[in-house]
């Protein structure tokens, strides 16, 4: 089968080199790509948010199934325009994308559904927001209702908070368009993790849970990023937590949205609060591959990944019982000095070959550390940074803490300048 994998970032990197295993694969391409895709023919002419020129490779390339990785081109209608011209994809359709792409719509859903979720109230003026908040001063999250690549949630421990983070979204704008609208939710309390269930709208393949840190610093301090590294699978989702998650979550989402005549179809990415109690809380709904989760989640699973996206890009996937993970995998985020606001570029990257030579790797027979590439380019002969996340240095083992030893290992032989990374990432499920 000839796949095309579009994105550039670290889940798509994870994706490709998941796919470039399946003996099914005769072809695999990814648009754009980046440096460090060398699993795939890329493409980084061809942008993923550019419909007609991915529809051209599509046709030039005798593209048999396309993997949409982002979410702005599940946003925009790209699933729709592949399938009007005939093409098989993985990922669903603009209006069943409002699950991620409007917060409101999302909640409002999860309402109509009786679907777990804290309370929350919309605004689409400023000083409307303000008042909510004189009314409830207590601590809260505020959400940019739009797409916001990770960043547009602020977790705040008072009104303060809260209204300095309603004046960026909503007079400064920090956000664009994601910010015309803001939502004030309750503060839930617990442990997060992130649970994935590939679907063909109907039927559930679940695959695990992982669990990931948004926040900038060790301690879980600092702005909400798009992610500074995960691990799967995670302890606090229990089989006993994972059978509600199914039964009280991802079930009713995937028969309200074919009821609402929006069928899900890809991989649903729902992320939870789960309470002392066991309880799970959605809080927030994702309709793709998480990063920096994809790669520990990629990491250590087993089997085949291509054909269950090929049943459901069919909407031929059989309905599975969940498994439970048999090995752990740990992702630790390098990023660049700044982020996620303002960060240089083009610093040589160096360390890489060495990070991966982990002498585990015989006793495993397969490789016990990858490095993902997120944001790198290669220029004159050398490796570049090229985004604010630049790579995702993953490794796997028996356990959390074999697989986080290994990856800090790994991190810590990777060099460039004003390299930034959390050192707790797993930190309170191995031990360390």
């Amino acid at each position: 089968m000839r796949v095309l994998v579009v994105g550039g970032g670290g889940r798509e990197h994870a994706l490709v080199w998941k796919l470039a295993q399946s003996p099914r694969v005769s072809a695999l391409f990814a648009a754009p790509g980046n440096a460090g895709m060398v699993e795939a023919r890329c493409l980084p002419d061809v942008s993923a948010a550019d419909a007609p020129a991915l529809l051209r490779l599509v046709r030039d390339q005798r593209i048999e199934l396309v993997v949409i990785g982002p979410e702005q081109p599940l946003a925009d209608g790209l699933g729709d325009q592949l399938r009007e011209a005939g093409v098989l994809v993985f990922g669903p359709g603009a209006a069943a994308a409002k699950l991620e792409a409007s917060k409101s719509f999302a909640r409002a859903f999860m309402q109509r559904h009786g679907i777990p979720h804290p309370r929350f109230a919309c605004f689409s003026e400023l000083p409307a927001a303000l008042s909510h908040l004189r009314a409830n001063p207590g601590p809260c999250v505020v959400k940019a209702d739009g797409l916001a690549a990770g960043k547009g949630v602020v977790v705040c421990d008072d009104a303060t908070a809260a209204e300095a983070a309603l004046g960026e979204m909503m007079r400064a704008r920090r956000f664009g368009a994601a910010g015309d609208v803001v939502l004030i939710e309750e503060r839930l309390q617990g442990v997060e993790a992130s649970y994935y269930a590939i679907t063909d709208g109907t039927s559930v393949a679940p695959l695990a849970a992982a669990q990931d840190y948004k926040r900038a610093l060790a301690g879980d301090r600092g702005e909400n990023t798009g992610g500074m590294g995960a691990f799967a699978p995670t302890p606090v989702v229990s089989e006993a937590v994972e059978k509600r998650v199914l039964e009280e979550i991802v079930h009713p989402t995937i028969r309200g949205m074919r009821e609402e005549g929006a069928p899900m179809t890809g991989v649903l990415y729902v992320g939870l609060m789960i309470s002392a109690a066991g309880e799970p809380r959605v809080v927030e709904f994702n309709v793709r591959f998480g990063d920096p989760e994809t790669q520990p989640l990629l990491f250590q699973m087993e089997g085949d990944l291509l054909p269950l996206l090929e049943d459901a890009a069919r909407g031929e996937l059989e309905a599975q019982p969940a498994v439970r993970a048999t090995r752990a995998a740990v992702c630790v985020v390098l990023a660049s000095e700044g982020y996620p606001r303002a960060y240089q570029t083009g610093k040589v990257i160096s360390g890489i070959e060495a990070a991966e030579s982990d002498p585990a790797a015989g006793a495993e027979g397969a490789a016990a550390v990858k490095v993902f590439h997120a944001g790198t380019q290669r220029r004159g002969g050398e490796l570049l940074t090229a985004g604010g996340r630049v790579l995702g240095v993953t490794a796997r083992g028996a356990n959390i803490a074999e697989a986080r030893a290994r990856a800090y290992a790994a991190a810590d032989c990777i060099h460039f300048e004003g390299r930034c990374l959390r050192r707790d990432i797993a930190a309170e499920v191995a031990g360390g």
